[in-house]
């Protein structure tokens, strides 16, 4: 099937199986490397994605239901540049071997989006369905703590 999206503000068209995943869509498809493919389960949130503006897991989105959708990756932040999202986990040492990353930034970024000042619960939370296996979790949450004070 013919599949006209958008990614990142960009227009896009693919011919793909139906059943392909956003995630393998935008990767082996579209060559958007931001996204990881880490369990094509939904457990890892290493592919998260905003889908029109939802956070979904885009190793279960079928490529069928994405004719007329937005994607934004974590790509899509920092207009070419380091967000300073992506600056705080930088700085606050967050990033390991950056597999899982993308995913946590972009779930970051929602959260903050909507709530600029959140309670560490929310934190905790928001990141509940993003696994890293490198770093543990103090330094990402340091990492969101750096972020509020740097994103408008």
């Amino acid at each position: 099937m013919i599949v006209r999206l958008t990614v990142d503000g960009s227009p896009r068209v693919a011919d793909v199986d139906p059943a392909l995943s956003l995630s393998a869509l935008l990767r082996d498809e579209l060559g958007v490397i931001s996204v990881k493919n880490g369990c094509e389960q939904g457990e890892c949130g290493s592919c998260t994605v905003w889908l029109d503006n939802e956070l979904v897991c885009a190793c279960l989105v079928p490529a069928a239901q994405l004719d007329g959708a937005s994607v934004r990756t974590a790509a899509s932040l920092g207009n070419g540049a380091l967000d300073p999202l992506q600056e705080a986990f930088l700085d606050a040492g967050a990033v390991q071997c950056g597999y899982c990353i993308p995913g946590f930034v972009v779930t970051v970024a929602d959260l903050l989006e909507r709530e600029p000042h959140p309670s560490e619960h929310a934190v905790r939370e928001a990141l509940s369905g993003n696994v890293c296996r490198c770093t543990g979790y103090r330094k990402i949450f340091d990492a969101v703590r750096l972020a509020e004070g740097r994103r408008l």
